[in-house]
């Protein structure tokens, strides 16, 4: 279920950076919250100089991030995903960590789909299959 979504400037940064960037949040991801990194999607979104205000001025870069989680995840998670994606962020992109802003979401397990399944649901299946499979 970790998602996390990147809003950016169009046109401010090579695509290089950006997937270098979306390596990095995946990886981080998978990581923080002992995920397999398959498991992990990482988008960027990018907005028109035109349509991006910062303070009310046009087309000033202040990277947003926001980042699903299931609820239920520790605070301690939560809090080091904020940092980790604020610091990949700040690293990768070069802007100043004051103008990164970001979001945890966290999602109940019933209104999160997996393969269609519902996360609740989808996960006691891995768990009871994995304790069969170690039987």
């Amino acid at each position: 279920m970790p998602i996390v979504t990147v809003h950016l400037l169009e046109g401010r940064h090579p695509a290089g950076q950006v997937s270098t960037l979306l390596a990095g949040l995946t990886q981080r991801y998978a990581a923080v919250l002992e995920s397999p990194v398959e498991r992990v999607r990482a988008f960027a979104q990018l907005h028109p100089p035109q349509l991006w205000s910062t303070g009310g001025e046009p087309g000033v870069e202040a990277p947003y991030f926001t980042a699903l989680v299931l609820a239920g995840r520790p605070v301690a998670q939560r809090h080091r995903l904020l940092a980790d994606f604020t610091d990949l962020i700040v690293d990768v992109l070069g802007v100043p960590r004051s103008s990164v802003r970001g979001r945890i979401v966290p999602v109940d397990p019933d209104d999160w789909g997996i393969g269609g399944v519902p996360a609740g649901a989808a996960r006691r299946q891995e768990i009871d299959a994995r304790a069969a499979a170690d039987s």
